[in-house]
């Protein structure tokens, strides 16, 4: 099976990000607008995560977001106050508002707790784990399909179609803004990690690696081979079944839908570590 492996590191929410200040995603980064439970177990054979005794605690990345810097000569603008984190909800989805006005974003977002939940989604992103019931996006369309082709097992082309409307609604985010509002509401995702345990530099590293996860995802053109073990489909090629998730998730939308998402993670980087340059644009 050939693979072509995108070329930048880059790309979200991932729709976490979406809620809060991006994440994918998209995304989000994001990803990949399922819930944990409704998930297409045929292909992707990963039970929901349960609490489980830890030997050894996972290493958990840092990194630096740098913030934005005052200007030499401080503009005589005042700037809204942020809400407690317990009352931040509706800050939260009247600036995503502003970025996308996507229906479906907004019935995305009547969960509460919002920014407390962004957290615990960004913590699963980063480890290639998709917690959809915590932040429980729109269920893939149609029914999974495949196809036999000289005794194989193939994944139908048109499951990517599947995924298509979900996809739409997190690239039509303006990632920019995002990244503005995760330097302005820096201070409420600090403190919704600090009840993780994090400290502000491991949710920098957290943060980063859910998008990189996002674009570090395999770009696959050629027909996808499958293995059936009783009920369970996984993928043939033993490189792809080793991927996270998230990345099984990814690929499964199609290479379209994941170059999109990439595209989008890779602006939102970006405008994360340039903050400055982001601004002046």
């Amino acid at each position: 099976m050939t693979k072509q492996r995108a070329s930048n590191n880059t790309s979200n929410i991932i729709l976490a990000l979406g809620t809060l200040a991006a994440v994918a995603i998209v995304a989000g980064i994001l990803y990949q607008a399922q819930q944990t439970d409704t998930l297409d177990e045929e292909l992707l054979n990963t039970p929901e995560q349960l609490p489980a005794v830890v030997v050894e605690p996972p290493q958990v990345p840092e990194a630096t977001i740098p913030g934005i810097q005052p200007e030499t000569e401080p503009v005589a603008v005042e700037q809204p106050k942020l809400p407690d984190l317990d009352e931040s909800d509706t800050f939260v989805r009247d600036r995503v508002a502003l970025m996308s006005n996507s229906g479906v974003l907004k019935k995305w977002l009547l969960a509460n707790d919002l920014i407390r939940r962004l957290a615990s989604y960004l913590d699963g992103l980063s480890r290639g784990v998709i917690l959809g019931k915590i932040i429980p996006l729109s269920p893939a369309e149609g029914e999974f399909a495949t196809h036999r082709l000289d005794g194989k097992i193939l994944m139908n082309a048109g499951n990517y179609e599947r995924y298509n409307n979900t996809i739409s609604v997190l690239i039509s985010m303006d990632m920019k803004l995002m990244a503005q509002m995760f330097h302005f509401a820096r201070p409420l995702l600090e403190k919704a990690f600090s009840e993780l345990g994090y400290q502000p530099r491991q949710m920098d590293g957290i943060i980063l690696s859910a998008l990189d996860q996002v674009s570090s995802t395999p770009i696959i053109l050629n027909p996808i081979e499958l293995t059936r073990d009783s009920v369970i489909y996984k993928f043939a090629d033993p490189d792809l079944e080793s991927l996270s998730p998230l990345q099984k998730q990814l690929i499964r939308s199609g290479p379209e839908n994941t170059k999109r998402l990439q595209k989008q993670v890779k602006i939102l980087r970006n405008a994360l570590l340039n903050p400055q340059s982001n601004t002046e644009q």
